[in-house]
């Protein structure tokens, strides 16, 4: 089974950027779609980007467009988060997840990684 594992959080000042990467430990398939969600204590789970493994086609949440980029690294199974101009309400935890396109439900998530953004 495919393993996911995300790193690059850590604790940075409002305006500084973070780079997340989420690893597969195995072959990310081209049907296959790489989201990125986040949860902040005492609230839902909200999806952040998600992008189509194969296309490339993006998909970014309001509150983040302008400011997030996702990427993906199709040789290296590697998904990415670019996070730029980071502000104090973007603190949570950030997973990332793969689900099979034109399914709504996530099949594979990863442990998650934490930002905090200090004002």
């Amino acid at each position: 089974q495919v393993q996911l594992v995300e790193s690059g959080g850590g604790l940075v000042q409002a305006g500084d950027s973070l780079r997340l990467s989420c690893a597969a430990s195995g072959r990310i398939l081209s049907y296959y779609t790489m989201g990125w969600f986040r949860q902040a204590p005492g609230k839902e789970r909200e999806v952040v980007a998600f992008i189509e493994w194969s296309s490339g086609s993006t998909y970014y949440a309001d509150s983040v467009k302008g400011r997030f980029t996702i990427s993906r690294n199709n040789a290296e199974n590697t998904g990415y988060l670019q996070m730029n101009s980071l502000k104090p309400e973007d603190t949570a935890v950030y997973y990332c997840a793969l689900r099979r396109v034109g399914r709504s439900t996530y099949d594979t998530w990863g442990q998650g990684t934490q930002v905090t953004v200090s004002s």
